[in-house]
């Protein structure tokens, strides 16, 4: 058993986090890691998407194995912003970025430890199963890469995706449910001087519903939140028309329901009180997993941790990843860290000894 070559781990995850992948312009990554896994030895697919999406595609790979089993590790190849022009720094131990950007392990973080893995098993040329690997696009603004995922290229019953925090061995195994709200309150304009009385004013109609409504922390399972307001023109008009966007999560399906429909109602009874009209796009964003610890796949899973000496946990979250996507569709999948920390913030940072640890959880599993 060879081990991982920090040196060249973190040689290529910072090639990869220089290279620019906001959301939506992920093609130069994606040829990039089309290439490195050609000369792997994968057979390597570019799976397309729709051009409103990105300029690039996703990845579909697979090295066959002799050993029996095989599993699919899938991470996203594009970041947040401000993601352009990434300049990593490395201190005692810790990747970060210069302050000015992201540094962009959310998520080429699970990228460069599932290459590295590979590139050491094959240097040792130790047995594996059959490794798939799902790269997708746009994962940050919609989970669309993994929506348009084409699903009948995969082999494997299950998967692995690599895009979580926490410390290494955190397995999570259930995940919310998302629903997003566009809502447009229509008021009618008036001078706001000369004849206030006459207009019917959308923010006052917002306010009046928003402080009716149960919202942030709802419960331990549910959260509720109004991130978006847009509206206005001048003070000396009664404000005409309202935009908002928010949304609900919850790792239950039926108390998500309830709250959508809590946050609806209010909206539209408070509208109608006022005698504002209001529009009201309601769309599931994604749906809830829920994964039981004694799972087969949780316990070969834990197995591999165990065997390199780390203690695995399984836990929930409040966010949505590629993994909610697969799970609907029928793939059976875990998210799990990689380590990085202040993920989304210019703060972000990833210790090299995870990036290590996580590579070696890759390696543990294909060859057991």
């Amino acid at each position: 058993m060879t081990t991982i070559n920090q040196e060249r781990l973190v040689e290529h995850f910072i090639e990869l986090v220089k290279i620019d992948s906001e959301s939506g312009n992920e093609k130069a990554v994606a040829e990039v890691l089309a290439e490195q896994l050609g000369q792997m030895g994968f057979d390597v697919t570019k799976l397309p998407v729709p051009d409103a999406i990105s300029n690039g595609f996703n990845i579909y790979g697979k090295l066959k194995g002799s050993l029996d089993g095989s599993i699919i590790f899938s991470s996203h190849m594009d970041t947040v912003t401000p993601g352009n022009g990434i300049e990593p720094v490395i201190e005692d131990g810790i990747i970060r970025s210069n302050g000015e950007t992201i540094l962009g392990g959310d998520d080429k973080s699970g990228i460069a430890a599932v290459m590295e893995a590979i590139r050491t098993i094959q240097e040792s040329s130790e047995a594996h199963k059959t490794i798939e690997v799902a790269f997708t696009v746009y994962e940050e603004l919609g989970l669309e890469g993994a929506k348009h995922f084409d699903m009948s290229m995969i082999e494997s019953q299950q998967a692995i995706v690599l895009d979580s925090g926490g410390p290494i061995g955190t397995i999570i195994t259930t995940a919310p449910g998302q629903q997003s709200l566009k809502i447009t309150i229509k008021g009618k304009p008036a001078h706001a001087g000369l004849a206030p009385e006459t207009g019917i004013n959308a923010l006052t109609v917002a306010s009046d519903a928003i402080s009716n409504m149960t919202l942030s922390r709802i419960d331990e399972e549910t959260t509720a939140n109004i991130g978006v307001v847009r509206g206005g023109q001048a003070t000396n008009i009664v404000m005409p028309e309202l935009y908002i966007e928010a949304e609900a999560r919850s790792l239950d399906d039926n108390k998500l329901a309830k709250q959508v429909e809590h946050m609806v109602s209010t909206f539209e009874a408070v509208a109608e009180k006022h005698g504002a009209g209001i529009q009201i796009e309601s769309t599931r964003s994604y749906n809830a997993y829920r994964i039981s610890d004694d799972n087969p796949h949780v316990v070969a899973i834990k197995a591999a941790f165990e065997a390199i000496g780390i203690e695995p946990v399984t836990k929930p979250t409040g966010g949505g990843s590629d993994a909610n996507v697969f799970n609907e569709k029928g793939l059976l999948t875990v998210n799990m860290s990689t380590g990085m920390a202040k993920v989304h913030t210019t703060e972000e940072f990833i210790a090299i000894a995870d990036l290590v640890a996580i590579s070696e959880f890759v390696r543990s599993y294909v060859t057991k």
